[in-house]
């Protein structure tokens, strides 16, 4: 990705995706701003594992584009938080509707593996793990992050697995 001094304060410069900053400041509005229309949310936690992109780098950005993809609403987000994990924010949905994106997300991960797997010999091993929340005075933003966190670092694991969602009470 060509670097853009536009967009420095919000975007990671090697995928263009939103940088860990922005995504913390919109999720945290969006958390009061459901705190008070009684509404849910989803912080969720993907991690790619494409081994080849230290030789290609582009294949990051090439990935996140798909799974932007996966993301239909203008409110969805989506982050890098560090150079192994990714950050999405789902906004005013529910579980039915998680497992709907789950399911485009892993649609739209197949694809791209379909498309760049074999013109450059690669595969993924990717962890999606999230948490579904209704927040309320007695939950807090951070508990949401640490119990995504651990599902994620619990997932990472379980070879069996690939996603795991909670739902925080």
């Amino acid at each position: 990705m060509i670097y853009s001094f536009r967009n420095s304060s919000f975007r990671d410069p090697e995928t263009g995706v939103y940088n860990q900053n922005y995504f913390m400041e919109v999720f945290n509005r969006e958390w009061h701003r459901h705190l008070r229309d009684k509404q849910s949310l989803a912080l969720l936690y993907l991690c790619p594992h494409i081994h080849e992109t230290v030789k290609q780098p582009h294949l990051l950005e090439l990935f996140t584009n798909q799974v932007q993809e996966a993301l239909l609403r203008a409110t969805d987000l989506i982050a890098r938080l560090d150079k192994n994990h990714f950050a999405l924010g789902l906004f005013n949905i529910d579980e039915q509707g998680i497992e709907v994106v789950l399911k485009r997300i892993d649609d739209q991960i197949n694809l791209f593996l379909s498309q760049y797997g074999k013109e450059h010999s690669f595969s993924i091993d990717y962890k999606l793990a999230g948490g579904v929340c209704l927040p309320s005075e007695r939950k807090n933003i951070e508990e949401l992050f640490t119990q995504v966190e651990s599902v994620s670092t619990a997932l990472e694991q379980d070879t069996s697995r690939h996603q795991m969602l909670i739902t925080m009470h």
